[in-house]
C-alpha cells in the first residue's frame, strides 16, 4: 500500500510539472480558464429551445465559433427536439447539473417553467446565462442575451404598413403560451399598429403551435372566417410563418394577403422572391450562441456582464434581401 501510494504521488507530481511545461509553452497571452477541478477545459452546457429548426443550429455554430476562439472550452448541446417539452428541457438542465458542468447557457420554453431549474443551478456554484428567450425572475442569472424581442415585433409592424399601405384588416397569429420572447414581439406589433389608426387588427387571440402543419391548420379557420377582407398576417416564429405560407398558397391567396414573417427560412426566402412574403424580422442567432458563451466564460473567470446584451434585430424585404447583411442573417451559418 505503501509503494502504491507513492507511486501514485510521484506520478502526480510529474504531471503537474508537465502540465506547468505545457501552459507556459501554449503561446497564448491570456490565462486559461479553470474549472474547480483544476481541468483546462471548461465544460459549457448550451441548452435550447428545441433541436429541430434552422435557428438553433445556428446558435450552436456560434457557440462553437466561441469554444474555438477561446480554446479551452468544450459545448455539450443538448435540449429538446419540440420547442413545447418544457418537462424535457427541464430533466437537460437537471441532468448538466448532476454532471457538474462548468456553466449552463439556456433558452428556457418556459418563462416560468424553468425557474426552479435554474436556481438549483445556481444553489449548485453552477453560472447560468439565459439566451434567446427570457426568464420570470428569481435565479441570480449572469446575463440576458438576446434580441430586442419587443422592438422587433414594432419593426414588424412599421413593415406590415408599408405592405398594406397603412389600411386594412390584419390577423397576429400567436407563437405557444408562455415563451417570452415570442410573447415580447406579440405585443410589440400591437403596440406598433396603434401608430395607423386605419389598420385593424381583427383576431390576436389565436396560436399556431411549434410546428409548420399545426399553423397551416390554424390559418386555414381563420382564412375561412376573416380572409375575405383580410389584408395581411404577422407570423411570429419561423415555423409559424411557413405554416402560413403554405396556407395562403393553398388558398391562392398568397399574393394577396401580405405576410410578415419572424425568422427565415428557404421557403420564406423564396417567398421574399416571389412577392409571397413582404418582410422577414431577422435575429442574429450566431452572435447569440457566441455571446452566450463568451460572457458565461468570462464570467466563470471572475469578470462581469451586462444584465441584457442586444443580438441586434434586422427586417429584410423584397428590396434590400440581396445586401451582403442581409443576406449573412438571411443564411445564417450552421452546424450540421
Amino acid at each position: 500500500m505503501q509503494n502504491s501510494t507513492r507511486q501514485k504521488t510521484t506520478s502526480g507530481f510529474f504531471l503537474a510539472i508537465l502540465t506547468a511545461v505545457l501552459v507556459g509553452c501554449g503561446g497564448n497571452d491570456s490565462t486559461p480558464a479553470t474549472s474547480d477541478s483544476g481541468d483546462t477545459n471548461l465544460r459549457i452546457a448550451v441548452i435550447p429551445k428545441g433541436t429541430s429548426h434552422e435557428f438553433w443550429k445556428s446558435v450552436h455554430y456560434g457557440a462553437e465559433q466561441a469554444a474555438t476562439e477561446l480554446g479551452n472550452v468544450e459545448i455539450i448541446w443538448r435540449g429538446p427536439v419540440v420547442e413545447s417539452d418544457t418537462g424535457s428541457q427541464i430533466e437537460v438542465v437537471k441532468s448538466m447539473i448532476t454532471n457538474q458542468v462548468d456553466g449552463i447557457a439556456l433558452a428556457p420554453n418556459q418563462k416560468g417553467g424553468l425557474v426552479d431549474a435554474v436556481d438549483e443551478s445556481v444553489g449548485e456554484g453552477i453560472p447560468v446565462v439565459i439566451f434567446d428567450s427570457g426568464l420570470d425572475k428569481g435565479p441570480e442569472i449572469v446575463s440576458y442575451v438576446a434580441t430586442d424581442n419587443y422592438k422587433g415585433g414594432k419593426m414588424a409592424a412599421e413593415q406590415m404598413a408599408k405592405a398594406i399601405e397603412e389600411k386594412g384588416n390584419v390577423i397576429l397569429l400567436r407563437y405557444i403560451a408562455g415563451s417570452e420572447s415570442t410573447e415580447q414581439r406579440e405585443q410589440g406589433f400591437l403596440d406598433g399598429l396603434e401608430a395607423f389608426p386605419d389598420i385593424t387588427v381583427v383576431s390576436d387571440d389565436q396560436r399556431g403551435g411549434d410546428n409548420a402543419t399545426e399553423s397551416k391548420e390554424k390559418v386555414d379557420q381563420l382564412l375561412q372566417i376573416h380572409g375575405e377582407e383580410l389584408a395581411g398576417i404577422f407570423a411570429v416564429c419561423e415555423p409559424n410563418a411557413n405554416g402560413t405560407l403554405e396556407a395562403l398558397r393553398n388558398a391562392g391567396r398568397n399574393q394577396e394577403i401580405k405576410l410578415i414573417a419572424f425568422d427565415p427560412s428557404d421557403a420564406l426566402i423564396e417567398a421574399m422572391e416571389d412577392g409571397s412574403c413582404s418582410g422577414i424580422v431577422l435575429q442574429d442567432p450566431v452572435q447569440m450562441g457566441y455571446q452566450s458563451v463568451m460572457t458565461l466564460v468570462e464570467s466563470i473567470n471572475g469578470g462581469s456582464a451586462e444584465p441584457f446584451i442586444s443580438t441586434g434585430e434586422y427586417v429584410a424585404t423584397p428590396a434590400n434581401m440581396q445586401e451582403d447583411r442581409i443576406q449573412t442573417l438571411l443564411k445564417p451559418k450552421i452546424t450540421e
